[in-house]
């Protein structure tokens, strides 16, 4: 493993330099200062060399690439308290009693007070918190539409999603092919359900990480000679219901606390608080 760079331009050196946005970062230069913040890992550029991107893939199990600052989970703390959390409760799907949102997050109760604390169920990440509280801001609370689609078909989910599917597809399909309950166990610990095989899939699970913006996951097994394939696909109001990055958000840390669970399925599993 390398070790770490004392200095951005240190980083910067061992990338391509091409400026291509594939990282979601606007120039390499900027990628580079978010890896040396501890905001963005090495890994997450789609050019980097094969060897060293295997290395880091391989053998840092700590990295949460996907994890914002806690500056911006403060910021949107601020700006939910500002809110009239009472009328916004029937447009997010959630309920209001005693000065507390109340919103279910992966069938968990996951509560925000009039001050813009938060309380759950649940360990509180920031892959839960954030995508949580800019729903409560900007979601339009749309019906679900019921069509199903990939996050590239979202607004500005194309650039986001060749990242999208390394950071979350890849390391999904990695679990549910080593780990044969996976998808029983989505639907126990998470209150989802089994839906109709999309697409000709083998497995398709539906997940509510939150009340108006739920997850398909589709797993097609290995056959004749193919390798196993999975797809994670988004109800098509998913960008208006919540912004594009906060759905990916979602998505890549539902992948990294799934791999913990299933680290920990042979010592007798876990449940969904322990490991979140």
């Amino acid at each position: 493993m390398p070790q770490k760079s004392k200095t951005p331009v240190e980083i910067y050196q061992l990338l391509d330099k091409s400026n291509c946005r594939q990282c979601g970062e606007k120039t390499c230069l900027a990628f580079a200062s978010a890896v040396y913040l501890n905001q963005r890992h090495l890994a997450e550029c789609p050019h980097l060399p094969s060897e060293l991107a295997a290395e880091l893939l391989e053998t840092d199990n700590t990295r949460k690439p996907f994890e914002p600052g806690v500056e911006y989970v403060k910021h949107l703390r601020a700006e939910v308290a500002k809110l009239d959390l009472a009328a916004a409760a029937a447009r997010l799907g959630g309920t209001f009693a005693n000065n507390h949102l109340t919103l279910k997050v992966l069938g968990k109760d996951f509560r925000i007070d009039t001050a813009g604390n938060l309380s759950a169920d649940i360990h509180i990440n920031p892959w839960v918190a954030v995508p949580v509280l800019n729903y409560i801001l900007h979601s339009e609370g749309l019906p679900l539409a019921n069509v199903w689609v990939t996050l590239r078909e979202l607004k500005e989910g194309r650039e986001r999603y060749p990242l999208f599917q390394r950071q979350c597809e890849e390391p999904l399909k990695r679990v549910a092919d080593g780990y044969p309950d996976l998808f029983d166990d989505l639907v126990n610990l998470f209150s989802g359900h089994r839906a109709a095989q999309h697409l000709n899939s083998d497995i398709s699970v539906v997940l509510f990480p939150l009340p108006k913006v739920p997850i398909m996951i589709c797993y097609w097994r290995p056959d004749d000679g193919l390798e196993s394939s999975l797809n994670v696909f988004f109800d098509a109001t998913a960008d208006r219901n919540l912004d594009t990055d906060s759905v990916y958000t979602l998505g890549v840390g539902l992948a990294h606390m799934l791999k913990k669970i299933a680290r920990r399925h042979g010592a007798g599993g876990q449940d969904f608080a322990a490991v979140t």
